[in-house]
């Protein structure tokens, strides 16, 4: 995807998200992120898009501290004023994105093509993913475009998947393939030695294991936001690695 497709992907999202929240309400709990209510989730959202849009407008040389979990809970805008202060954040990270230098400099959580794609791609799932969060609000389970939840899918494997703070272990050995029906995209997961390795294509051999599906369900499945019910998503075979990565690759926002 395009910087430009992040972008836009970001503005409708978090529009959706905030609309999402006027419709159950602050008080509604959230069964995808318990303990939290909807106003924890935009407090939440808020404060990490004003942490993101400082990195393009700072420009550090590494990752700026956030503000702990528990300060984020706890301020940003009464109750009152919740949504009106989460979109005008929202409002505020788009523009900066899309006004930014395209050949800006600074620090990203792991390797990208360019610092700006980087951050433009992270704040779209970012905000995504927590769409699915406030609309879990209401008992609803949201659709995704399949081209962007794929791309959703490869930023968790090939992007998070690498970190040294959430590289899967494993007990034993295996492999198993993720296919969403719906793009042609593939991923290939294999244990040895004790490590979850991942790589973009097809695996090795028929004789894999399978995971396929929807590429909207195969995303809220993947970021641990389906556990009751897999969107559509079909396991074949053995599914101790898949069990073993979802464990261990349970992103935090930064």
């Amino acid at each position: 995807m395009e910087i430009a497709e992040h972008i836009a992907e970001l503005r409708d999202q978090g529009g959706l998200l905030a609309d999402a929240a006027e419709r159950v309400g602050l008080e509604a709990a959230v069964p995808s992120c318990p303990p939290w209510r909807v106003k924890d989730l935009l407090r939440h959202t808020g404060h990490i898009h004003r942490w993101a849009a400082r990195h393009i407008t700072e420009r550090p040389a590494s990752i700026l501290d956030g503000p702990p979990e528990e300060e984020m809970l706890s301020s940003g805008a009464a109750d009152d004023d919740l949504v009106a202060w989460f979109r005008a954040g929202h409002a505020a990270l788009v523009e900066t994105l899309a006004t930014a230098d395209q050949d800006l400099e600074c620090a990203t959580l792991f390797s990208a093509p360019s610092a700006l794609g980087f951050w433009a791609r992270r704040q779209a799932h970012e905000t995504a993913i927590h769409r699915a969060d406030a609309e879990s609000a209401a008992g609803k389970r949201p659709e995704y475009a399949p081209g962007f939840a794929a791309d959703g899918i490869d930023e968790l494997i090939m992007g998070f998947g690498a970190r040294r703070k959430y590289r899967p272990s494993s007990s034993g050995e295996g492999e198993i393939q993720i296919t969403p029906a719906d793009t042609g995209d593939a991923w290939h997961l294999s244990a040895a030695d004790g490590r979850i390795q991942a790589h973009r294509g097809q695996g090795p051999g028929p004789g894999q294991n399978i995971v396929s599906g929807p590429a909207s369900g195969l995303y809220l499945f993947l970021w641990n936001r389906s556990e009751a019910d897999p969107a559509g998503v079909t396991i074949s075979g053995d599914d101790s690695v898949l069990a073993a990565w979802r464990s261990s690759v349970r992103v935090r926002w930064s």
